[in-house]
């Protein structure tokens, strides 16, 4: 047992993000728009070294618990991007400034991990119609605007149910 513990040591010094490297590989390689012995190579090198050079920055990276529904929260707000696109050029092209109901939102959080909640801050701006402009200085609260939205107190519970609580089976 302590053998495969060493060797467990041993193998993330030299891959510490494991999963980022093969990410930065595949990035690397779709980057080159080819695929040839050379590109696959220097990707291995550069997905290698990158999370090498950058491990001392993430000392207590995240855990995720649950990969799958990982998966599904990504199709999620791909849907979610997609739809609300089709919203927001629609209100730009049909409705008259006059009729919208721009709306700040205090989203209160029950996430507590910094990447949780930097996640939900970037979903939320990547949603069209929507940005996320602040974190409270107690990081329990965030700040987003909305284009237009008629019922405030609806908006937040479809970001904390469609979004948080996914985050939170995830990370937390």
């Amino acid at each position: 047992m302590m053998a495969h513990d060493a060797q467990t040591r041993q193998a993330r010094s030299w891959l510490p993000h494991p999963l980022m490297t093969v990410l930065l590989i595949l990035i690397w390689i779709l980057l080159q728009n080819s695929f040839s012995l050379g590109n696959l190579l220097l990707g291995v090198v550069l997905g290698v070294l990158f999370p090498l050079m950058t491990a001392s920055f993430w000392p207590d990276r995240p855990h995720i618990r649950n990969y799958g529904k990982a998966v599904v929260y990504f199709l999620v707000v791909i849907g979610d991007i997609v739809t609300a696109n089709i919203q927001v050029a629609r209100l730009i092209l049909f409705a008259r400034v006059s009729s919208l109901q721009p709306r700040w939102l205090c989203v209160p959080l029950a996430l507590t991990r910094p990447e949780a909640i930097t996640l939900l801050a970037g979903t939320v701006t990547m949603t069209p119609g929507t940005v996320s402009c602040d974190l409270s200085a107690d990081g329990r609260h965030l700040l987003v605007h909305c284009l237009d939205e008629p019922d405030p107190e609806a908006a937040v519970r479809r970001i904390k149910m469609r979004y948080e609580a996914r985050l939170m089976e995830i990370f937390e």
